[in-house]
C-alpha cells in the first residue's frame, strides 16, 4: 500500500454503533424482546440506545469521542447497561455478526410505517435480517470532502472486512464463512462497497437516480459499506462485524479514524483513487468473507494475492504515522498481535465449538460473556 508522504492531519472526532443480538437465556436462540431492554435501558443511555428493524436487535452509540480512551469507556458503559438489563429479563445481548443458533425465520419486524415500506420494497430479503454490524462515524469538515475520501477507502474495504470477521454461522450450521454476515448483506440492490463518485453532487444525483428506481426506501436504506451520514457531518464505514469486545470495536475504529484521516490528506493533494474494477472488488469482498485472516487476500493495489495477515499488517504499517499522532499505536500493535495469534471473532466462535464438541450453546455462551465484558 502506497506510504504517506506528508504529516497528518489532526485527529478528528470519531464514534461507533453497535448491534446486538438478543437471545434467551436458557435456549441461547434470538427472541423479539428488544424493545423491552431498549426501555429498560433508556433512563441511562438515553438515545444512546434504540430498536433496530428486527426486534432481535438492539443497538448501542456513543457521543462523539476525542480518544480511544473516551470510546472505549463508552463502548463498555453502555455494555454493561444493556446486558444488565438484559439479564434482568432473562434475556442475554450477543456481539455476533450474525445468530450462532437460528431465530424465526422470516423474522419479526418492527412495527411502523418505514418498516412496512421496507417490507413492501425488499420483500423477502427481510427474511434473512437479524445480522448485526460495526458502524464508525468520522467527523468532516464537509460534504465534498467525505464523498472523496470515500472513493479513496474502496481499495482498503475487504482488508476491514478481514480484520473485522465475526459472524461464521447461519441457520444452525456452520456456513464456511467467516463473515456470512457480508454475503446476506451483498444481496441488497444498494448495499456492499460503493462506486466512484465525481463528486458531493454527482453522489447526490445517482442517489436521486436510485430512488427513483424504487432500489431504497430512503436515505437511511443506501447501505453502502461507506457513505457520507445522511444524518450527522461524518464519513460513516460500514462494512465491519459486530466485535466481539468493547476493546475490540474501540481499536478497529481507531484504525479506520487513522485511515480516513491519512486519505483527507491525500484528497487535499490532489491523489485520484485508486479505480477499482468492479470485478476485482467483488472477488477481494468474497475472499475476505470466506476466509478472514486465515487465507489468501487479494491485494487490490496490485491484483494479485498475498495471505490476508500481510494485508492487514501493511494496512496499520500505512496509518501509523496517523496512528502514532494520535496517541493510538501502542494499542493497536497490541491488539494487531493478539489477533494475528487468536484468530478473528469467527476463529474464536469456531475455536470455542470445537473446545465443546461443537455445542452451539457454548458458543452463545461464550459470547455472551465477552460481549458484557
Amino acid at each position: 500500500m502506497p506510504p504517506s508522504s506528508s504529516p497528518p492531519d489532526p485527529a478528528p472526532r470519531f464514534g461507533v454503533e453497535e448491534e446486538f443480538i438478543v437471545v434467551d437465556a436458557a435456549s441461547r436462540a434470538p427472541v423479539p424482546q428488544a424493545g423491552q431492554i431498549v426501555r429498560d435501558a433508556a433512563p441511562y443511555l438515553a438515545d444512546r440506545v434504540a430498536g433496530e428493524i428486527t426486534p432481535l436487535q438492539v443497538e448501542t452509540r456513543t457521543a462523539p469521542c476525542a480518544s480511544v480512551a473516551d470510546l472505549v469507556a463508552q463502548l463498555t458503559g453502555a455494555r454493561k447497561v444493556i446486558a444488565d438489563c438484559a439479564r434482568s429479563r432473562g434475556l442475554r445481548v450477543v456481539a455476533s455478526g450474525s445468530a450462532v443458533i437460528a431465530g424465526p425465520v422470516p423474522p419479526p419486524i418492527t412495527v411502523g410505517p418505514r418498516q412496512t415500506r421496507g417490507t413492501e420494497t425488499f420483500r423477502g430479503l427481510h427474511d434473512e435480517l437479524a445480522i448485526c454490524a460495526l458502524h464508525v462515524h468520522v467527523e468532516m469538515p464537509d460534504r465534498e470532502l467525505a464523498v472523496q475520501v470515500g472513493n479513496h477507502l474502496r481499495p482498503y474495504l475487504p482488508v476491514l472486512l478481514t480484520l473485522t470477521a465475526n459472524s461464521p454461522y447461519w441457520d444452525n450450521r456452520d456456513s464456511g464463512y467467516a463473515s456470512w454476515r457480508t454475503m446476506t448483506w451483498s444481496r441488497w440492490p444498494v448495499a456492499g462497497p460503493p462506486p466512484l463518485f465525481a463528486s458531493a453532487t454527482h453522489y447526490e444525483q445517482v442517489v436521486d437516480s436510485l430512488l427513483a428506481a424504487g432500489a431504497m426506501v430512503d436515505e437511511g436504506t443506501i447501505f453502502w459499506d461507506v457513505r457520507p451520514s445522511h444524518t450527522k457531518p461524518t464519513l460513516e464505514v460500514r462494512v465491519a462485524d459486530s466485535a466481539v469486545t468493547a476493546e475490540e470495536s474501540a481499536l478497529y475504529a481507531a484504525v479506520v479514524r487513522a485511515l480516513v484521516t491519512h486519505l483527507c490528506a491525500a484528497v487535499r493533494r490532489g491523489e485520484p483513487p485508486v479505480d477499482v474494477p468492479v470485478e476485482q472488488l467483488r472477488a477481494a469482498y468474497w475472499r475476505a468473507a470466506r476466509d478472514g485472516l486465515d487465507g489468501q487476500g487479494l491485494d487490490l493495489f496490485t491484483g494479485r494475492l498475498r495471505p490476508a495477515a500481510d494485508l492487514v499488517g501493511a494496512l496499520i504499517d500505512t496509518v501509523a504515522p496517523v496512528l502514532h499522532d494520535q496517541e493510538a499505536h501502542p494499542f493497536v500493535v497490541d491488539w494487531w498481535g493478539r489477533v494475528r495469534a487468536e484468530g478473528t471473532g469467527a476463529r474464536r466462535q469456531r475455536a470455542v465449538a470445537a473446545d465443546n464438541g461443537g455445542d452451539a450453546a457454548a458458543v452463545v455462551d461464550w459470547l455472551a460473556d465477552r460481549t458484557a465484558d
